[in-house]
């Protein structure tokens, strides 16, 4: 381990897929990026598939937008910033629903089933906004892509929700979404016939139902009741394919890489989120901390020597003693936030351990916007 120490070539080199997560705003669709980029510089036909629909995203990759389409990064890019692209590198971002339609489409039972689905109003509204499917149907594309043979190489930059977790637990929130009591009591209501029986219900909820007829519509209740039944034929599909699913995240070709910030909170989550994955039997295969401040000694000069060259430097200017007093109070201020980052990685590498490599990207002066940005950081990540 202590040969990579530091480096996350082992992880991109030995594995097909490379996983990001961590919190929002601690730079980890940019390290996605970066590590995609790396590889493709390296001969690898690479898919980096983002959640970020972010435009300095796509302009960091020279592209106009993040599309739901496959985009190939133009090799005269690289050129341009004088780097070399010796494979492929391509670019698309997480459509949930129409990720969740091509899975409906698949698991459907026939083309009757499937169009009475898709076009369901409850359907569309779902789709889209029901709690996991984002991060369930992003597991669900990469597993799609991963059977592509195409790609050498895989990085998925994990949806930014609360949790940065939350798609470890998606396939199992949503079968018991789609098998929780609530859709069974519908099941019961809708009849073959293809409407909403309030003979099948108990009383109390028939009479409930009735006084929201009047508000909604009966053919309200009648799209509930189709989307229900719909979603329930393809319960069993569903139910095989969120394990399978699940199952190949615990794949040996599958790598996590935790991303995080040196600041106290983003630390925290990062060791919070390392142990979790351990939890779960994912591998824990980096950690990259992101916007390090350097550690800077002493300055050796006294205040009267830098007063005296400053004078020397600048013999117009007033009060150079005041400027130097400032000048010092922000070097203090730079060395202090050095120290503040070492405790705290420090604090970071104790908690998860020796087995993980660990690399470190210094806090940068301006951020990424282009491909030259990116191969910036990619040195750091990829010495």
């Amino acid at each position: 381990m202590d040969e990579t120490r530091g480096s996350l070539r082992q992880v991109v080199e030995s594995h097909r897929v490379v996983v990001t997560v961590g919190s929002g705003g601690v730079g980890k669709t940019t390290t996605a990026a970066a590590i995609a980029m790396h590889a493709a510089m390296q001969g690898k036909k690479v898919l980096c598939l983002t959640i970020d629909p972010a435009r300095r995203l796509a302009n960091s990759l020279g592209l106009d937008e993040m599309t739901v389409d496959e985009q190939e990064v133009p090799a005269e890019l690289f050129t341009r910033h004088g780097l070399e692209l010796k494979g492929e590198l391509s670019a698309m971002m997480l459509d949930t629903k129409r990720t969740f339609d091509e899975l409906v489409a698949e698991q459907a039972s026939s083309p009757e089933i499937r169009d009475k689905i898709l076009n369901n109003e409850i359907y569309k509204y779902v789709a889209g906004s029901l709690a996991g499917t984002q991060e369930y149907m992003a597991m669900e594309k990469l597993h799609s892509v991963r059977q592509d043979p195409r790609w050498d190489l895989i990085v998925l930059d994990t949806p930014p929700t609360s949790n940065a977790l939350d798609f470890l637990d998606a396939p199992d929130r949503l079968i018991d979404a789609i098998d929780s009591p609530a859709m069974r009591w519908f099941i019961q209501a809708f009849q073959g016939a293809g409407k909403f029986s309030f003979g099948m219900v108990g009383k109390g909820a028939a009479f409930l139902l009735r006084g929201l007829s009047k508000f909604t519509g009966a053919g309200f209740l009648e799209q509930i009741a189709e989307f229900v039944s719909g979603i329930n034929d393809l319960f069993g599909g569903f139910r095989d394919r969120a394990t399978e699913v699940g199952g190949a995240l615990r794949s040996p070709e599958v790598a996590f890489v935790v991303v995080t910030s040196p600041a106290p909170l983003s630390i925290a989550e990062a060791i919070f989120f390392s142990e979790r994955l351990k939890e779960a039997g994912m591998r824990r295969d980096g950690v990259v901390v992101n916007g390090v401040h350097a550690l800077i000694p002493e300055p050796s000069a006294k205040g009267e020597v830098l007063e005296a060259a400053l004078q020397e430097a600048a013999p117009d200017l007033e009060a150079p003693g005041k400027i130097i007093e400032r000048m010092h109070q922000a070097l203090q201020d730079e060395r202090l936030r050095g120290v503040a980052d070492r405790i705290e990685t420090d604090r970071l590498k104790n908690r998860v351990g020796d087995e993980v490599v660990y690399v470190e990207v210094p806090k940068l002066e301006e951020d990424v916007h282009d491909l030259g940005g990116l191969a910036t950081i990619a040195s750091h990540l990829v010495p």
